[in-house]
């Protein structure tokens, strides 16, 4: 017997009494492109202000945000220099404002300020509170 399932086999036997769905999810890792990976941790105002600008004029919080890299803000490719993660997020604002005239790079500008707001509010929850 094979000690792996092959394509369209289970991995219980029928007479083992185990359902078919039974397993155990262990870890889920999103897998984020070079471009996505370089959204940077911001505090929250500022990637609020950043979202607030990419709906109204897109590419312009993505270019802001590209700022605070140099700043010090982090992002999921530490293994980078930071004057690439500039360029990653100045590439990201300038596809945003060129595809904008048709929709695209909006929709594209607001999910991105979306994302920034999501890893702000993360990234603030892990972060102690400075009074």
């Amino acid at each position: 017997m094979d000690p792996c399932p092959k394509d369209g086999e289970s991995a219980a036997e029928p007479g083992r009494g185990a359902a078919p769905s039974s397993g155990v999810v262990v870890q889920v890792r999103e897998k984020k492109g070079p471009l996505r990976a370089a959204i940077p941790y911001m505090p929250f105002p500022v990637a609020v202000i950043c979202l607030f600008l990419n709906t109204f004029v897109p590419g312009l919080g993505t270019f802001v945000s590209a700022f605070t890299v140099l700043c010090g803000a982090r992002t999921d490719l530490p293994d980078r220099h930071m004057c690439c993660v500039f360029w990653l997020n100045i590439a990201a604002a300038l596809i945003q404002i060129l595809t904008a005239i048709v929709m695209v790079g909006w929709i594209m500008s607001i999910f991105w300020g979306m994302d920034m707001v999501i890893l702000a509010s993360k990234y603030s929850a892990l972060t102690p509170q400075l009074l």
